[in-house]
């Protein structure tokens, strides 16, 4: 991506007025105010002469940066601090409450939208039922309406200052590669393809825009708030209805070329017979050990009389789910526990090579099925256990998640406060004040605009320029 194009210094005013006479901080300063907030924002220097020392920057320099950032309502004087021989030394505090990040977490059946401070901490959250065949502009419109509820309570539109958002791994498989796995007509989702949320909801909150999978957004969640907190190398697993996995190395998540590494769902088992898999291949461990493979050998399993307790449930309710083959194997019944200890050995079995090939201090399991008990978690671990080098598995814990349905939101937010505040993006925005006012987000809202009015397919966002920051 090529930066902004920014006026000459000499000639204009960080606005783009025409002034004459000397430049001004905000027109020449964008590194070093960068730097300086930085230092700032992370706690690693909060006094005029640590900032001074950490920066390298002369005294002159960091006292009129600091003035700046003060004048732009990024920072704030604090407490004095004890006395060492001298005047006490002043401390410096990044101002998370200048604005609001905004993020959402849209899932099958649901969707949640949450308000964090800059620094990425929720301070909102708000969750509620949706149909993801609905298409994606009636979810996009209703995540906006939550959007502008939760920013009026705040003080409007202009205190967004970036979006987040989590999708459904097949929805970030179409906006990168159209069809890859050959869903259009799974589910009713052909609507999906190739609609760009990023560019659409940076247009409407004229703000920049991050995309990522579900099971990515959720792995930022637990490494910054939840089990996976402290260790700067995870695996974090979603057992759901399909099964996916985020990987962070060294601190930080690794999202593939596409957007869509983790799809463990396609591994190959070498079981599952003649059932095949939406991705056109047999034996993946998303048609054997996933929530709807549960599912789907449960209800085979009360129909066929080999579960008492499923034949009743299937007799009472019209059918069984996964979650039904939880509650039987709580209970004692024996094929449900069966069946959960065969999904789980399945799990583990594919698990073992990434752990071979990532060496993760932390393996997180997380969705329904991880948390339904003992049994699949014991398959599991003693899988991944069996499977893996002693190397990587001496001092690996295998835990499930704390988090619950905020850990996208608290990965989404997490993740846009690190690209707002990464050198190279802060180093674009500071001098206009925020990354609302960037030149770049400036030509894409005004490009989007031109060619809305010139008449764009019903699916404007396919037709729309990129985004400032990154998808």
């Amino acid at each position: 991506m090529t930066g902004p194009v920014v006026p000459q210094t000499s000639d204009f005013h960080a606005g783009g007025k025409r002034r004459v006479g000397r430049p001004t901080t905000l027109e020449t300063g964008g590194e070093s105010l960068a730097a300086i907030l930085s230092l700032i924002r992370t706690g690693v220097a909060t006094t005029q002469l640590d900032l001074e020392r950490a920066s390298g920057l002369g005294r002159a320099v960091v006292t009129d940066r600091l003035a700046t950032l003060e004048r732009l309502q990024i920072i704030a004087k604090g407490e004095f601090g004890p006395a060492a021989g001298g005047r006490a030394p002043r401390y410096f505090r990044f101002r998370a409450e200048a604005a609001d990040l905004m993020a959402a977490h849209v899932n099958r059946d649901s969707i949640a939208v949450g308000l964090a401070d800059l620094n990425g901490q929720l301070i909102a959250e708000h969750h509620e039922a949706a149909d993801l065949a609905q298409g994606p502009e009636a979810i996009l419109d209703r995540l906006t309406t939550l959007f502008y509820w939760m920013l009026e309570e705040r003080g409007g539109k202009s205190r967004a200052w970036g979006v987040s958002l989590a999708l459904p791994e097949i929805a970030v498989i179409y906006a990168n590669e159209g069809d890859a796995f050959n869903i259009a007509a799974r589910d009713g989702l052909h609507a999906w393809r190739r609609f760009d949320f990023a560019a659409v909801l940076a247009l409407r909150f004229c703000a920049p825009c991050w995309v990522r999978s579900n099971t990515q957004m959720m792995t930022l969640g637990e490494t910054k708030a939840g089990a996976g907190r402290g260790a700067n190398d995870i695996l974090c697993v979603s057992i759901d209805r399909s099964l996916s996995a985020g990987v962070v190395s060294g601190g930080r998540l690794q999202a593939g070329a596409q957007g869509c590494a983790g799809l463990i769902g396609h591994a190959p088992t070498g079981e599952g017979g003649d059932l095949t898999c939406h991705c056109g291949a047999r034996g993946c461990l998303d048609v054997v050990a996933s929530g709807d493979a549960v599912a789907r050998d449960a209800s085979a399993a009360a129909r066929e009389g080999r579960s008492r307790y499923l034949a009743e449930l299937l007799e009472r309710l019209g059918e069984v789910g996964a979650n039904d083959v939880s509650h039987g194997a709580q209970l004692g019944d024996r094929f449900c526990a069966e069946l959960l200890a065969h999904a789980g050995r399945l799990i583990g079995e594919s698990l073992a090579p990434l752990v071979n090939l990532t060496n993760p201090a932390i393996v997180v399991l997380a969705g329904p099925l991880a948390h339904s008990g003992e049994i699949l978690l014991a398959a599991v671990r003693e899988a991944i256990y069996r499977r893996s080098h002693p190397l990587a598995t001496r001092d690996l814990r295998i835990v499930r998640s704390e988090l619950g349905g905020s850990a996208e939101l608290i990965g989404a937010a997490s993740l846009a406060s690190e690209e707002i505040f990464a050198a190279a993006n802060a180093r674009e925005w500071i001098s206009h004040g925020s990354p609302r006012h960037q030149p770049l987000l400036e030509t894409f809202a005004a490009e989007a605009k031109a060619l809305r009015r010139k008449g764009p397919p019903a699916n404007a966002a396919v037709s729309m320029p990129p985004p400032p920051v990154g998808r």
